[in-house]
């Protein structure tokens, strides 16, 4: 892959003043524990949930790029989500599930992986959760095929009605921002011995995805046994581990016939280099990084370097 086309952003998200802001209380500052929501935490509703963004100072190369291939008819897929997508225990961002299935299938792809993010919680560096994430990505002006949203894990422990707001929430946005994409919603990783936790914040996600899009794809890594190689960790995968959930991932995507779409799209544009955005590369090159997985409940994850 060209380096050129790793780029990092900086751009921030906020959102809009009154009843948002409120409702963006929880995902923008971290969920602080308690055994239920503040009624006014609920005051804005999934159906007025939008993005509002500060302008970059001067455009993304890598980002105009795909916007510029978007105008021509080559559709963009969008992937964001947590450790697992930002590359976690494969040994670099590049091994990746997320990045493997964008190069295999020669899509222009924005992906963006933090670990520790949820539909709640912040994660490394406080640039989650996945709302934010979003924030960075020009979803309106990519218009792509297909938003991919990985994220569960770390909001285990959550209640499940606020779990269950936050991602109609995430859902209203990507349909606002991107009508023309279809949504997929890749749930709840464990270790091999899950806890019923986990199993209550998974159901919170599918309840919440189906509810607010009938139509969304959605795939189970905890109730569906997904079994890969991992790291010592027992959570992450290892790269041959990446490389069964991008197989897996793809497989899904094709028999929904979301790849027949997509690759139409693709084949249009003859002797083209696909391109490949990643904003999941927290750390300088050359540097080893290490991302301590909080365990159910607590904040977020911690990572080492700083």
């Amino acid at each position: 892959m060209d380096r050129r086309n790793w780029v990092v952003s900086s751009r921030r998200v906020t959102v809009s003043a009154a009843g948002i802001c409120l409702t963006f209380l929880i995902a923008s500052c971290g969920y602080s524990g308690s055994a239920a929501a503040p009624a006014s935490q609920a005051t804005g509703t999934a159906r007025t949930a939008r993005l509002i963004r500060t302008p970059p100072a001067a455009p993304l190369t890598c980002e105009q790029t795909l916007a510029d291939d978007a105008k021509k008819g080559i559709p963009d897929v969008v992937i964001v989500g947590a450790s697992f997508t930002a590359g976690q225990g494969t040994g670099s961002p590049r091994r990746s599930w997320a990045m493997l299935l964008a190069r295999k299938l020669r899509w222009n792809a924005d992906v963006y992986g933090v670990a520790g993010a949820g539909y709640i919680r912040r994660g490394a560096g406080h640039l989650g959760p996945v709302v934010a994430e979003l924030g960075r990505i020009d979803l309106r002006g990519l218009d792509p095929a297909l938003v991919v949203v990985q994220a569960g894990h770390d909001d285990i422990g959550v209640p499940a009605q606020v779990e269950e707001r936050r991602v109609r929430q995430v859902i209203t946005i990507i349909r606002a921002e991107a009508p023309h994409a279809k949504i997929a919603l890749i749930t709840v990783y464990t270790t091999h011995s899950p806890t019923p936790a986990a199993y209550r914040t998974d159901r919170a996600i599918v309840t919440a995805g189906k509810a607010a899009d009938p139509g969304v794809i959605i795939m189970d890594p905890l109730v569906s046994g997904w079994s890969f190689q991992r790291a010592p960790d027992g959570l992450h995968p290892t790269a041959a581990g990446s490389v069964w959930i991008a197989r897996k991932v793809e497989e899904t995507l094709r028999a929904d016939g979301v790849l027949a779409t997509i690759g139409a799209g693709v084949r249009t544009a003859t002797d083209r280099r696909p391109v490949v955005c990643d904003y999941g590369e927290l750390y300088p090159a050359g540097r080893r990084s290490r991302i301590k997985v909080p365990p159910p409940g607590t904040l977020s994850a911690r990572t080492d370097p700083p």
